[in-house]
Order: C-alpha cells, then structure tokens, then sequence
C-alpha cells in the first residue's frame, strides 16, 4: 500500500507539480519553505502535502480536511498529534470537519480505547415521569474532578443534584443562508469492540437489515402483521435506525417505510405509499366489496391516510377519533358498521395484510 502511495504521489508530481509538496526532514529549510506555502490559508497550492513525521510535530495546518495514513501507529501520543492536524475549525474557509484515511487499520483502532478520551468529567442523569418531564436531573462528576473539587473546598460531595421544573425548549431561527448536511456517517465498533469503522447511514442499515431478516420474503412476514411490525421497529430503532432518517438520505420521502428496507438491503423497487394503497383498491376489490357501504368507505379513508402519513394511521381506536372518519360517528358507532370492535380490528388488520401482499 505504502509504495502504491509512493507511485501515486510520484504521478502527482510529475502531472500536477504546483498541487504537491513533500517533505522531508533532510530537505531543511527548502522543505520548510514548502511546508509554510501549504499551511498559508489565502493560498490555493499546493493542496497535498506528504511527509513520513511531520505531523507529529505540532505543526499547524488550518484548512487540513484529510489525513491520509500509510504506516503503523502504535503510539496513542503519536495518534493524537497525528489528527490534532485535522482539529483545526476554520468556518471562514468551510473548515467544519476532516477525514481520516487510514490504510493500515492501527491508528483509528486508538478510537475504541478507553485512553483516547478518558472517562467523562460529567455526565447527566435525567428522571423522567410518564407525561415526559423532567422531575430529577443528577450531575455525575467523574471520581479525579471529584477528587480535586472536594480538596479545593468547592463541593462537599462528588454527586450534586438539580430539582426544579422542566426548562422551556427553544426553537431558533435563522435568517439567510443555506443549511443542508455535508455527510452523514455511522461509526461503529466491530464484533469485539475494539475497532472502529464508518459506515454511511444507508449502508449501516442495509447490513442491519440483512442480519435480522435474511430475506425480502421475511421482512414482509414479520411487516404484515401489525404486532409483529412494531417488534420490527423497536429493533431497528435499537440500533439507531429511524424511518424519518433513512428518508432523508434516500431522498424518498413518499416511499414506503418498507418498501425502503427492502430497497436498501436487498435492492427492490421503490413503491410510494400511495402506490400501494392504489394497487390495493385495484387488485382487491374484492375485500372491499364484502363490506357495507359505510365500513367500505371507513376503510377508504384509512387507506388515504395511510398515503398521506404511513402506516401509524392503522392505530385503532385512535385514528377513528380524527377528521373525516370521526365524522362518520364515535368509536363505538363506526365499529357497529363492521359487527363490532373485534370485527373492526380484524378488517384493518386483513387490509394491512394485503397491502403488503406484494
């Protein structure tokens, strides 16, 4: 790796020689003059710079957005002043964040050892009642701040704790600009927690989604059937996965939540949610045809709102009690028109199983 790198920065030089500088400790003070002309922010070469020890050096680079490793970095010290190159934020030049290339795997394995960071100085635990307030707030010192702030007179104990009412949330505004994401990456340890990797987001839930359900076929088994659909989600918001999210990064806002999965994880068409909620008035007339006018037209509605907003529309009796199906009667009303409650909710279950029958 590190002769192909060699090879390249050669190319580099040969075909691009105002964008590449090496340097060198034996090239003295021509080496730092090369050096002072890629620290300089106003200029626009050269923009790469190799090197086998400079970085360890504290050099300041202000605008380094990559640090490329072709080496083994055994040295937690070392590490850090290896990327402290990158820490820099320069936000007048976009300098917001930095990427580590590490073609050896040694140095960002310092990542998931306890010593890079330490434990931390303070950590907050919050008690939370069920309608969502806050009732305790604990802050948690770590035992050396602890340590240090007993001696000093300033606390008495390690642990302090904060009563009082929920603190009002702000929304903030901004006038002017553009805000969007840059990237969007998961970083996760590996099997036994020691490396660290990055992944992006779109491919972190493809891999997750393909460890719980081997298959298409068995991801709609488990999705069809309401119950069952809501253990889906649970292990999938354990591991950090949010249908909100991973629209957001397919750019597939209308698309069916699993319809996403399955094309993230096993490369399936995309279907809009309207889509299906078409092909199931369509294709299975005939379920709707076994109802009254009046549950016909309730399981009508429910299929537009699930168009329109997903698939927490089903939720029974709650979205009964919201417009246009509230106007239809109350809860005990409509679920007359469909011989009962558990009639009701055999209907809007067999609906869920068909729209996701294909």
């Amino acid at each position: 790796m590190r002769q192909a790198l060699n090879n390249r920065n050669a190319d580099l030089v040969q075909t691009h020689p105002d964008y590449v500088c090496r340097v060198t400790s034996e090239e003295g003070d021509i080496g730092r003059g090369h050096l002072s002309d890629f620290q300089d922010v106003e200029t626009v070469s050269p923009v790469i710079l190799t090197t086998s020890q400079l970085l360890t050096t504290g050099v300041d680079m202000p605008t380094c957005r990559v640090i490329a490793i072709a080496r083994v970095v055994g040295s937690m010290t070392e590490f850090k002043q290896i990327i402290g190159r990158g820490t820099r934020v320069r936000d007048d030049y976009g300098k917001l964040f930095f990427t580590i290339l590490d073609y050896t795997g040694s140095a960002t394995g310092h990542f998931a050892d306890p010593e890079f960071d330490g434990d931390p100085v303070i950590t907050t635990e919050q008690h939370i009642d069920k309608a969502g307030h806050i009732r305790k707030e604990t802050i948690l010192l770590s035992e050396e701040v602890a340590r240090e702030e007993i001696a000093t007179g300033e606390i008495g104990e390690p642990t302090l704790v904060k009563e009082g009412p929920e603190l009002e949330r702000r929304k903030y505004y901004v006038d002017g600009g553009r805000v969007e994401i840059v990237a969007d990456v998961v970083h996760e340890l590996n099997g036994d927690g020691k490396k660290l990797r990055v992944v992006t987001y779109i491919d972190y839930t493809a891999e997750k989604v393909r460890i719980l359900w081997p298959t298409g076929a068995e991801l709609r088994k488990f999705w069809s059937d309401p119950i069952s659909r809501d253990e889906v989600i649970e292990k999938l918001e354990e591991r950090g996965i949010l249908f909100e999210d991973l629209a957001a990064a397919t750019k597939q806002p209308d698309a069916d939540p699993f319809d996403l999965l399955c094309h993230v994880a096993y490369n399936a068409p995309l279907r809009t949610r309207r889509e299906r909620a078409e092909r199931l008035r369509r294709e299975d007339k005939a379920f709707l045809d076994r109802y009254s006018p009046g549950a016909r037209a309730i399981l009508d509605e429910l299929l537009e709102k699930y168009a329109e907003y997903g698939t927490a529309q089903f939720k029974i009796p709650d979205i009964l009690k919201v417009p246009p199906i509230s106007a239809r009667g109350n809860v005990m009303e409509i679920a007359a028109l469909f011989g009962g409650a558990d009639a009701l909710k055999s209907a809007v279950g067999e609906l869920q199983t068909l729209l996701y029958a294909a």
